[in-house]
């Protein structure tokens, strides 16, 4: 379980990269839902925190590619591969990330 900040430093509609190995995104959404990923686009070497954020999905600021922040899966092209996911957790108003075991499997 890695602290990531506390939840009123997270604004709904932004995210925060977490510098694990691999890194991690962790996305807030505009409904207030927190999702994990790996923060490396699958298509090629771009941070997804730092992509646009709409609805679940975060598209990828080098080539646009979109992943779905629930399972990780591309929506499009040119990503073909998906994203690890990670559990979320809140407590005593900290955002924790619960890491994947292993690549391609969902926390």
């Amino acid at each position: 379980m890695i602290p990531v900040c506390r939840l009123e430093d997270l604004p709904m509609g932004e995210s925060v990269r977490v510098e694990t190995t691999p890194p991690v995104a962790v996305f807030h959404t505009d409904d207030g839902e927190l999702h994990a990923i790996d923060d490396t686009c699958t298509h090629q070497d771009a941070s997804l925190s730092e992509g646009w954020l709409e609805g679940c999905l975060v598209e990828c600021p080098l080539h646009a590619a979109a992943f779905d922040l629930r399972t990780g899966v591309p929506t499009c092209l040119p990503a073909r591969r998906a994203v690890r996911t990670h559990r979320v957790t809140v407590d005593d108003g900290v955002i924790h990330v619960h890491l994947a075991a292993e690549e391609g499997t969902a926390a």
